[in-house]
């Protein structure tokens, strides 16, 4: 679907709505957890504003692990960075 008042829009406004669509429905975010995989960047000098930012937008906490695929696959190679995320909805 077409939706124009996100075109250009950042990440966070994604997460925001999302957060919203959830108390609409009666849910919140109870807690997530990020995996980040790549050789580079390092993420470690980051990644207690990643958790701060990407919890705010959320409003519960977020715990984010990185690693390396020991020079596997196309993150192994430096052509890109993978991220998997899971989050526990609850009633809210």
């Amino acid at each position: 679907m077409d939706r124009p008042e996100f075109a250009g829009a950042h990440a966070g406004a994604f997460l925001t709505r999302t957060r919203e669509l959830l108390g609409n429905a009666g849910w919140a975010v109870g807690n997530v957890s990020v995996q980040f995989q790549a050789n580079r960047p390092r993420f470690s000098a980051r990644r207690a504003e990643a958790e701060a930012v990407l919890s705010e937008a959320l409003g519960a906490p977020v715990s984010i692990a990185a690693t390396t695929t020991d020079g596997l696959g196309f993150t192994g190679r430096g052509e890109g960075v993978a991220a998997f995320a899971v989050a526990l909805v609850v009633p809210a």
